[in-house]
Formats: structure tokens, C-alpha cells, sequence
């Protein structure tokens, strides 16, 4: 019998990082976890009727109410006296945390609910047709953001959503990769040590709307770090605690070019000024969090 709590089996397409990011969660959490999953790929990809993979107390919840579900878990748990029993975590992706269920989750965060939110991140709707998110990056190409004769893809920066829960008052804020499995399986033990509500955002490569090669998804993973478009850090009472460090950071073109999303961004005339304000972005992000 496996060890893991999502078992095998499931739907999940080939190299699929939320797949392996939720394997890696829950592995990490143990079993004593009941988790609200909002709608999109992985509800889709572990629950068909009849079948679960789930090896916990799962529980299916809208793009919407992700959040305001947990938080009535953690409510009942507390009322029954059962709340050393079981963490609890709200988990989803782009549309259940950053977009559609920003809202609930910004009432969980401010009602102080002891609850782990994670964002599978993987900077799309992937799971109704790769349309464009809050955490879309800047350049990237969407079927709702596509790049044509006068547009370069999504026009908008990612939001900042660790930096959103800082301002909530978060006591624990991390980002995580699944290239980095270490790194993650640190940072979810320790948010469940911590009293409160919490906040990691983990990014988990979609070889389909990211159009690579889904034996590449580890790779380009770990590139999102190794170019400083993607900081791993912890920021605790809003203070910066941790970092990984890039020993030799990479110029953002090896992470964009493994990938079918930024192909526009290449070859083209006027290319080069859009890939210098990725370029600026990544910059940035390594003066801001120190990480060379």
C-alpha cells in the first residue's frame, strides 16, 4: 500500500505540478488534515464519481467559498472542543485564492481563522481553457490574453499575493516551487506549527497551458527560481526571514524559451523591449528580497 495520501490513479495530465505539488503538501502535513479544495484541476483530476484520491477528509468547495468553507471547519472544530484533532488547510488555484474567492479568503485572514492557505499556482484558468488570472505573468500567452500583429500577450504584472497576505496581518507568508520539495515539505510543517491563519503560494508548472514538454515541468520549475522571476522566501510578522538563495543567476530567456506561452517573444521584431521588462521584473525581485 503507498504511503502517500493522494493516492495514484487519478487524472492528472503527464508532468502535472499541481498533481505533484498536492502530493508533496499533503505528505508533508500527514494525515491528521481536512482540506476544502476549491473547484479546478485537481478536484477534477481526484474525485470522479465513484473514485477519490484522497486519503483524508476532503472536501469539494466553489471557486468562491474556499476559504469561508475552511473557516467554518476550523469554527465547528473549535465549538466541539476537536481542534488539536485536525489542521485544517484551504486550497486552490488562481480563480479559489487570488481571484474569485480573494474575498473569503481576505475574511479568513481577517477573522484570524487557524487555517494553512495554499495557492496551487499555475498562473492560469487551466482547468476551463488557459485563461488569464491574477497571477498571470506579464507577457504570458492566454487563450483570453493571445499575442497578435500590436499586443505582446497578458499586459499586466502577476499580482502580489504574498505581499497582499503580509498586509493582512499574516503571520507566516512563504512561496515555495515543487522543484524545491525540501524547501516545500519545510515550509507546510512549519506553517501548521504556527497559530493563526497562514499563507504559501506554490508554483506548479502546467505543461498544457505552459505549452512545454511535460517532462521538463521540474526544470523550468527550478529555472523560475534560478532566474528570480519566482523568490522563494518567508516573511514572518512581516518581517523578511528567509530566503533561498541563486548562487548564479540565470537571464529570464533560458526559463521563457522552455516554454510555448512565451514563444511570441522571440524573433519578432520589438521582441526585445518586452523581454527587458521581464527582465526588470526579475531584477527586482532579487534586489527586493536579497537573492544573490
Amino acid at each position: 500500500m503507498s504511503d502517500n495520501i493522494l493516492a495514484s490513479g487519478h487524472t492528472a495530465c503527464a508532468g502535472c505540478g499541481e498533481a505533484l505539488g498536492i502530493k508533496l503538501i499533503l505528505n508533508a502535513a500527514g494525515p491528521n488534515i481536512i482540506v476544502a479544495n476549491a473547484t479546478g484541476c485537481s478536484e477534477i483530476f481526484s474525485s470522479r464519481y465513484p473514485e477519490s484520491a484522497w486519503g483524508i477528509p476532503w472536501v469539494h468547495s466553489l471557486f468562491e467559498n474556499t476559504a469561508a468553507v475552511a473557516s467554518g471547519i476550523e469554527a465547528a472544530l473549535k465549538v466541539l472542543g476537536r481542534e488539536s484533532e485536525a489542521n485544517v488547510i484551504a486550497q486552490g488555484g488562481d480563480g479559489g485564492m487570488a481571484d474569485i474567492g480573494f474575498g473569503a479568503l481576505s475574511g479568513m485572514f481577517e477573522r484570524g481563522h487557524n487555517i494553512l492557505a495554499i495557492t496551487l499556482d499555475n498562473e492560469a484558468y487551466m482547468n476551463t481553457g488557459v485563461q488569464r488570472s491574477g497571477l498571470t505573468p506579464l507577457g504570458a500567452r492566454t487563450t483570453t490574453s493571445p499575442p497578435g500583429e500590436l499586443s505582446w500577450g497578458n499586459i499586466t504584472p502577476k499580482k502580489d499575493m504574498p505581499q497582499i497576505a503580509v498586509a493582512h496581518g499574516v503571520s507566516y507568508v512563504a512561496t515555495a516551487t515543487v522543484a524545491y520539495f525540501k524547501d516545500l515539505e519545510k515550509k507546510i510543517k512549519k506553517a501548521l506549527t504556527i497559530k493563526g491563519p497562514k499563507y504559501i503560494q506554490v508554483l506548479v508548472p502546467c505543461p498544457l497551458g505552459w505549452q512545454h514538454d511535460p517532462s521538463l515541468t521540474i526544470r523550468v520549475s527550478k529555472l523560475a527560481v534560478e532566474t528570480c522571476i519566482y523568490p522563494l522566501i518567508e516573511i514572518e510578522n512581516g518581517k523578511l526571514t528567509n530566503v533561498v538563495k541563486v548562487t548564479s543567476k540565470k537571464p529570464v530567456e533560458e526559463y521563457l524559451k522552455l516554454q510555448g506561452r512565451y514563444k511570441h517573444l522571440f524573433g519578432r521584431e520589438g521582441a526585445n523591449e518586452h523581454l527587458a521588462k521581464i527582465q526588470a521584473i526579475a531584477d527586482e525581485n532579487a534586489k527586493r528580497y536579497g537573492l544573490v
